[in-house]
Protein backbone atom coordinates (compact mmCIF):
# COMPACT_ATOMS: atom_id res chain seq x y z
CA UNK A 1 0.00 0.00 0.00
CA UNK A 2 1.43 3.42 -0.97
CA UNK A 3 1.89 6.08 1.71
CA UNK A 4 1.39 9.14 -0.59
CA UNK A 5 -2.61 9.46 -1.04
CA UNK A 6 -3.62 7.56 1.65
CA UNK A 7 -5.72 10.07 4.03
CA UNK A 8 -7.94 9.94 0.57
CA UNK A 9 -8.27 6.04 1.08
CA UNK A 10 -8.31 6.57 4.87
CA UNK A 11 -11.21 8.68 5.16
CA UNK A 12 -13.81 5.84 5.64
CA UNK A 13 -12.54 3.36 9.08
CA UNK A 14 -12.62 -0.05 7.89
CA UNK A 15 -14.05 -1.20 11.65
CA UNK A 16 -16.08 0.84 13.62
CA UNK A 17 -17.61 -0.06 16.59
CA UNK A 18 -20.47 1.90 18.58
CA UNK A 19 -21.99 1.89 21.93
CA UNK A 20 -21.03 -2.10 22.08
CA UNK A 21 -22.14 -3.98 25.32
CA UNK A 22 -21.81 -7.96 25.75
CA UNK A 23 -23.20 -8.75 28.82
CA UNK A 24 -23.57 -13.36 29.60
CA UNK A 25 -26.57 -14.12 31.92
CA UNK A 26 -25.53 -15.99 35.17
CA UNK A 27 -27.80 -18.48 35.73
CA UNK A 28 -29.22 -19.92 39.27
CA UNK A 29 -31.62 -20.78 41.71
CA UNK A 30 -33.83 -24.85 41.05
CA UNK A 31 -36.23 -23.29 38.36
CA UNK A 32 -33.00 -22.00 36.13
CA UNK A 33 -33.55 -18.02 35.75
CA UNK A 34 -30.85 -15.30 35.21
CA UNK A 35 -29.81 -14.17 38.15
CA UNK A 36 -27.52 -11.39 37.15
CA UNK A 37 -25.26 -10.28 34.51
CA UNK A 38 -21.24 -10.33 33.82
CA UNK A 39 -20.90 -6.75 32.15
CA UNK A 40 -17.74 -8.11 30.18
CA UNK A 41 -17.98 -4.89 27.63
CA UNK A 42 -20.41 -2.01 28.81
CA UNK A 43 -20.50 0.35 26.43
CA UNK A 44 -17.42 0.65 23.85
CA UNK A 45 -16.89 2.82 20.84
CA UNK A 46 -13.91 3.10 18.51
CA UNK A 47 -12.92 2.70 15.20
CA UNK A 48 -9.84 1.03 13.34
CA UNK A 49 -8.24 3.18 9.96
CA UNK A 50 -7.54 0.65 7.13
CA UNK A 51 -3.55 -0.35 7.37
CA UNK A 52 -3.78 0.53 11.11
CA UNK A 53 -2.75 -1.76 13.87
CA UNK A 54 -5.15 -0.63 17.00
CA UNK A 55 -3.42 -1.62 20.42
CA UNK A 56 -6.20 -2.94 23.17
CA UNK A 57 -4.66 -3.15 26.59
CA UNK A 58 -6.19 -4.06 30.34
CA UNK A 59 -5.75 -6.45 33.13
CA UNK A 60 -7.11 -10.04 33.08
CA UNK A 61 -11.06 -9.74 33.26
CA UNK A 62 -11.63 -6.13 31.68
CA UNK A 63 -13.38 -7.20 27.80
CA UNK A 64 -10.98 -6.96 25.57
CA UNK A 65 -11.02 -10.34 24.72
CA UNK A 66 -14.63 -10.21 24.24
CA UNK A 67 -14.03 -7.04 21.86
CA UNK A 68 -11.86 -8.90 19.73
CA UNK A 69 -14.10 -12.21 19.42
CA UNK A 70 -17.32 -10.06 18.43
CA UNK A 71 -15.50 -8.04 16.05
CA UNK A 72 -14.67 -11.76 13.97
CA UNK A 73 -18.30 -12.52 14.86
CA UNK A 74 -17.60 -14.75 17.28
CA UNK A 75 -19.52 -12.91 19.97
CA UNK A 76 -23.35 -11.39 19.45
CA UNK A 77 -23.34 -8.15 21.02
CA UNK A 78 -26.13 -7.43 23.32
CA UNK A 79 -26.19 -4.11 22.32
CA UNK A 80 -24.74 -1.66 20.10
CA UNK A 81 -23.64 -2.27 16.63
CA UNK A 82 -19.83 -3.01 14.71
CA UNK A 83 -19.73 -1.77 11.30
CA UNK A 84 -17.01 -3.54 8.46
CA UNK A 85 -16.53 -0.63 5.98
CA UNK A 86 -20.07 0.76 6.18
CA UNK A 87 -22.04 -2.19 6.74
CA UNK A 88 -23.83 -3.23 10.06
CA UNK A 89 -22.44 -6.42 10.57
CA UNK A 90 -25.71 -7.86 12.17
CA UNK A 91 -28.15 -6.93 9.31
CA UNK A 92 -26.45 -8.79 6.41
CA UNK A 93 -27.69 -11.27 5.22
CA UNK A 94 -26.36 -14.70 5.85
CA UNK A 95 -24.20 -15.07 2.72
CA UNK A 96 -23.08 -11.70 2.42
CA UNK A 97 -21.64 -11.81 6.23
CA UNK A 98 -20.48 -15.94 4.98
CA UNK A 99 -17.86 -14.12 2.57
CA UNK A 100 -17.32 -11.10 5.28
CA UNK A 101 -16.10 -13.81 7.61
CA UNK A 102 -13.46 -14.30 5.49
CA UNK A 103 -12.40 -11.16 5.54
CA UNK A 104 -12.33 -10.97 8.99
CA UNK A 105 -9.65 -13.30 11.47
CA UNK A 106 -8.25 -14.24 14.57
CA UNK A 107 -4.64 -15.11 15.75
CA UNK A 108 -5.37 -16.79 19.44
CA UNK A 109 -3.53 -16.80 22.54
CA UNK A 110 -3.25 -20.46 23.06
CA UNK A 111 -2.03 -21.95 19.26
CA UNK A 112 -2.03 -25.18 21.15
CA UNK A 113 -5.90 -25.12 21.60
CA UNK A 114 -6.89 -23.19 18.45
CA UNK A 115 -5.68 -25.72 15.94
CA UNK A 116 -6.94 -29.54 15.57
CA UNK A 117 -4.72 -31.92 17.20
CA UNK A 118 -5.72 -34.66 14.87
CA UNK A 119 -5.20 -33.07 11.75
CA UNK A 120 -1.76 -32.04 10.09
CA UNK A 121 -0.71 -28.55 9.42
CA UNK A 122 -1.60 -29.62 5.34
CA UNK A 123 -5.09 -30.15 6.38
CA UNK A 124 -5.37 -27.13 8.69
CA UNK A 125 -4.67 -24.56 6.20
CA UNK A 126 -5.61 -25.92 2.88
CA UNK A 127 -10.01 -27.22 4.08
CA UNK A 128 -10.63 -23.48 4.81
CA UNK A 129 -8.87 -22.53 1.58
CA UNK A 130 -10.71 -24.90 -0.53
CA UNK A 131 -13.90 -24.43 1.16
CA UNK A 132 -14.18 -20.42 0.61
CA UNK A 133 -12.62 -20.93 -2.70
CA UNK A 134 -9.26 -19.07 -2.04
CA UNK A 135 -7.04 -21.66 -3.75
CA UNK A 136 -7.99 -24.82 -5.77
CA UNK A 137 -7.13 -28.34 -5.71
CA UNK A 138 -4.17 -27.27 -8.59
CA UNK A 139 -3.04 -24.28 -6.88
CA UNK A 140 -3.45 -24.92 -2.78
CA UNK A 141 -0.11 -26.51 -2.40
CA UNK A 142 1.72 -23.19 -3.89
CA UNK A 143 -0.38 -21.32 -2.13
CA UNK A 144 0.50 -23.09 1.61
CA UNK A 145 3.82 -22.64 0.67
CA UNK A 146 3.93 -19.06 0.01
CA UNK A 147 1.75 -18.53 3.60
CA UNK A 148 4.41 -20.78 5.29
CA UNK A 149 7.03 -18.92 3.68
CA UNK A 150 5.77 -15.52 4.93
CA UNK A 151 5.73 -16.57 8.49
CA UNK A 152 9.15 -18.37 8.19
CA UNK A 153 8.37 -22.16 8.38
CA UNK A 154 9.62 -24.39 6.04
CA UNK A 155 7.30 -26.79 3.63
CA UNK A 156 8.24 -29.85 6.03
CA UNK A 157 5.79 -28.94 8.24
CA UNK A 158 2.79 -29.82 5.94
CA UNK A 159 2.68 -33.61 6.96
CA UNK A 160 3.16 -32.75 11.04
CA UNK A 161 0.73 -32.16 13.41
CA UNK A 162 0.67 -29.63 15.96
CA UNK A 163 2.34 -31.17 18.88
CA UNK A 164 5.24 -32.00 17.19
CA UNK A 165 6.26 -28.04 17.28
CA UNK A 166 7.44 -25.67 19.81
CA UNK A 167 5.17 -22.62 21.56
CA UNK A 168 6.65 -20.42 18.58
CA UNK A 169 6.54 -22.17 15.75
CA UNK A 170 2.69 -23.24 16.83
CA UNK A 171 2.08 -19.38 16.56
CA UNK A 172 3.19 -19.14 13.35
CA UNK A 173 1.50 -21.51 12.28
CA UNK A 174 -1.91 -19.77 13.78
CA UNK A 175 -0.30 -16.89 12.08
CA UNK A 176 -0.53 -18.62 8.69
CA UNK A 177 -4.24 -19.85 9.47
CA UNK A 178 -5.55 -16.29 9.97
CA UNK A 179 -3.26 -15.79 6.41
CA UNK A 180 -4.91 -18.09 4.79
CA UNK A 181 -8.22 -16.59 3.78
CA UNK A 182 -6.45 -13.13 2.45
CA UNK A 183 -7.97 -11.45 5.58
CA UNK A 184 -8.08 -7.52 5.49
CA UNK A 185 -8.56 -7.79 9.12
CA UNK A 186 -6.88 -9.58 12.15
CA UNK A 187 -7.66 -9.60 15.79
CA UNK A 188 -4.14 -11.00 17.62
CA UNK A 189 -5.61 -12.21 20.90
CA UNK A 190 -2.89 -12.20 22.88
CA UNK A 191 -0.72 -13.67 20.99
CA UNK A 192 2.68 -13.57 22.61
CA UNK A 193 1.22 -13.77 26.01
CA UNK A 194 1.45 -17.84 26.37
CA UNK A 195 5.39 -17.80 24.13
CA UNK A 196 8.94 -17.82 26.14
CA UNK A 197 10.00 -14.34 26.16
CA UNK A 198 12.94 -14.79 23.61
CA UNK A 199 10.18 -16.23 21.47
CA UNK A 200 8.04 -13.28 21.70
CA UNK A 201 10.34 -10.62 19.95
CA UNK A 202 10.22 -12.85 16.68
CA UNK A 203 6.37 -13.05 16.34
CA UNK A 204 6.17 -9.43 17.38
CA UNK A 205 8.39 -8.76 14.41
CA UNK A 206 6.66 -10.82 11.89
CA UNK A 207 3.17 -9.43 12.87
CA UNK A 208 4.50 -5.73 12.53
CA UNK A 209 6.02 -7.14 9.34
CA UNK A 210 3.02 -8.95 8.02
CA UNK A 211 0.64 -5.71 8.54
CA UNK A 212 3.15 -3.50 7.08
CA UNK A 213 3.92 -5.96 3.59
CA UNK A 214 -0.11 -6.59 3.65
CA UNK A 215 -1.19 -3.31 4.19
CA UNK A 216 -3.36 -5.36 6.94
CA UNK A 217 -5.42 -4.12 9.47
CA UNK A 218 -5.25 -5.11 12.80
CA UNK A 219 -6.44 -4.96 16.68
CA UNK A 220 -3.69 -5.88 18.99
CA UNK A 221 -5.26 -7.60 22.50
CA UNK A 222 -2.82 -7.50 25.44
CA UNK A 223 -2.52 -6.73 28.72
CA UNK A 224 1.78 -4.95 28.44
CA UNK A 225 2.09 -1.94 27.56
CA UNK A 226 5.26 -3.05 26.48
CA UNK A 227 4.50 -5.50 23.67
CA UNK A 228 1.40 -3.23 22.76
CA UNK A 229 3.12 0.01 21.88
CA UNK A 230 5.68 -1.77 19.97
CA UNK A 231 3.34 -3.12 17.48
CA UNK A 232 0.50 -0.06 17.53
CA UNK A 233 -0.24 2.96 15.90
CA UNK A 234 -3.02 3.96 18.61
CA UNK A 235 -3.77 2.55 21.88
CA UNK A 236 -6.89 2.53 23.95
CA UNK A 237 -7.31 1.38 27.38
CA UNK A 238 -9.51 -0.60 29.01
CA UNK A 239 -10.76 -1.18 32.60
CA UNK A 240 -14.18 -3.04 33.38
CA UNK A 241 -15.77 -2.80 30.33
CA UNK A 242 -15.10 0.53 29.37
CA UNK A 243 -12.39 2.59 27.01
CA UNK A 244 -10.45 5.13 29.90
CA UNK A 245 -7.73 6.73 27.54
CA UNK A 246 -7.56 6.35 23.91
CA UNK A 247 -4.80 8.03 21.61
CA UNK A 248 -2.05 7.63 19.64
CA UNK A 249 0.43 5.12 20.99
CA UNK A 250 3.58 7.41 21.04
CA UNK A 251 1.12 10.18 22.91
CA UNK A 252 -0.04 7.85 25.76
CA UNK A 253 3.36 6.40 26.24
CA UNK A 254 4.96 9.68 26.56
CA UNK A 255 1.90 11.68 28.25
CA UNK A 256 -0.62 9.27 29.63
CA UNK A 257 -3.47 11.18 31.59
CA UNK A 258 -5.85 8.27 32.92
CA UNK A 259 -4.66 7.57 36.52
CA UNK A 260 -4.74 3.92 35.72
CA UNK A 261 -2.99 4.19 32.38
CA UNK A 262 -0.52 6.01 34.24
CA UNK A 263 -0.24 2.92 36.94
CA UNK A 264 -0.16 0.33 33.67
CA UNK A 265 3.20 1.93 32.98
CA UNK A 266 4.96 2.12 35.91
CA UNK A 267 3.98 -1.53 35.41
CA UNK A 268 6.26 -1.64 32.68
CA UNK A 269 10.49 -2.54 33.97
CA UNK A 270 12.27 0.58 33.53
CA UNK A 271 15.86 -0.64 31.84
CA UNK A 272 17.63 2.48 32.94
CA UNK A 273 18.91 1.68 36.58
CA UNK A 274 18.97 6.18 37.52
CA UNK A 275 15.23 5.72 36.61
CA UNK A 276 14.40 2.98 39.41
CA UNK A 277 14.73 4.95 42.51
CA UNK A 278 12.27 7.75 41.33
CA UNK A 279 8.53 7.37 43.14
CA UNK A 280 6.43 5.39 41.00
CA UNK A 281 2.57 5.10 41.93
CA UNK A 282 1.67 1.50 41.48
CA UNK A 283 -1.86 -0.01 41.33
CA UNK A 284 -3.40 -1.13 44.93
CA UNK A 285 -6.06 -4.45 45.23
CA UNK A 286 -7.96 -6.29 42.47
CA UNK A 287 -9.44 -5.31 39.40
CA UNK A 288 -13.61 -4.84 40.34
CA UNK A 289 -16.46 -7.32 39.58
CA UNK A 290 -18.10 -7.22 36.02
CA UNK A 291 -21.30 -8.14 37.95
CA UNK A 292 -21.22 -4.98 40.24
CA UNK A 293 -19.01 -2.83 38.85
CA UNK A 294 -18.49 0.00 40.82
CA UNK A 295 -20.84 3.14 40.57
CA UNK A 296 -19.48 6.68 39.17
CA UNK A 297 -16.01 5.79 37.73
CA UNK A 298 -15.05 2.55 37.91
CA UNK A 299 -11.61 2.92 38.94
CA UNK A 300 -12.41 5.18 41.58
CA UNK A 301 -12.33 2.13 44.21
CA UNK A 302 -7.69 1.56 43.28
CA UNK A 303 -7.33 5.40 41.88
CA UNK A 304 -5.17 8.01 44.43
CA UNK A 305 -6.86 11.03 42.99
CA UNK A 306 -10.38 9.85 43.70
CA UNK A 307 -12.98 12.64 44.93
CA UNK A 308 -16.47 12.08 46.05
CA UNK A 309 -17.86 13.24 42.62
CA UNK A 310 -15.75 10.37 40.94
CA UNK A 311 -18.22 7.87 43.24
CA UNK A 312 -20.99 9.50 41.86
CA UNK A 313 -20.77 10.29 38.48
CA UNK A 314 -19.49 8.27 35.61
CA UNK A 315 -16.68 10.41 33.31
CA UNK A 316 -17.18 10.83 29.55
CA UNK A 317 -14.01 10.40 27.21
CA UNK A 318 -12.91 13.86 26.54
CA UNK A 319 -9.91 15.32 23.88
CA UNK A 320 -7.32 16.21 26.59
CA UNK A 321 -6.26 18.93 24.11
CA UNK A 322 -2.56 18.20 23.37
CA UNK A 323 -1.68 17.77 19.50
CA UNK A 324 -3.01 14.43 18.30
CA UNK A 325 -6.26 12.92 18.74
CA UNK A 326 -5.95 11.81 22.70
CA UNK A 327 -9.08 10.93 24.79
CA UNK A 328 -9.40 10.01 28.06
CA UNK A 329 -12.49 9.93 31.02
CA UNK A 330 -10.70 11.79 34.14
CA UNK A 331 -11.63 15.04 34.43
CA UNK A 332 -9.98 15.20 38.13
CA UNK A 333 -6.65 14.67 36.51
CA UNK A 334 -7.41 17.13 33.31
CA UNK A 335 -8.86 19.54 35.57
CA UNK A 336 -12.13 20.31 34.03
CA UNK A 337 -15.59 20.27 35.19
CA UNK A 338 -17.81 19.81 32.13
CA UNK A 339 -16.74 15.84 32.13
CA UNK A 340 -19.53 14.32 33.76
CA UNK A 341 -22.42 12.81 32.69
Amino acid sequence: MSHSHTDQERKIPLIEVENLKKYYAIKGGIVTHTTAHVKAVDGVSFSILEGETLGLVGESGCGKSTIGRALVGLEKPTEGKICYEGQDLAKLPKKEMEKIRTHLQMVFQDPYSSLNPRKHVFEILAQPMLYHKVSTRETVEKDMVRILDMVGLPRNVLGRYPHEFSGGQRQRIGIAKALSLNPRFIVCDEPVSALDVSIQAQILNLLKGLQKELGLTLLFVGHGLGAVNYVSDRIAVMYLGKIVEIGEAKEIFAHPVHPYTQALLNAVPIPDPAEKNKEHYLLQGEIGSSVNPPIGCRFHPRCPYATEICRQKEPMLLETGSESVHYAACPIVMTSKEAWK
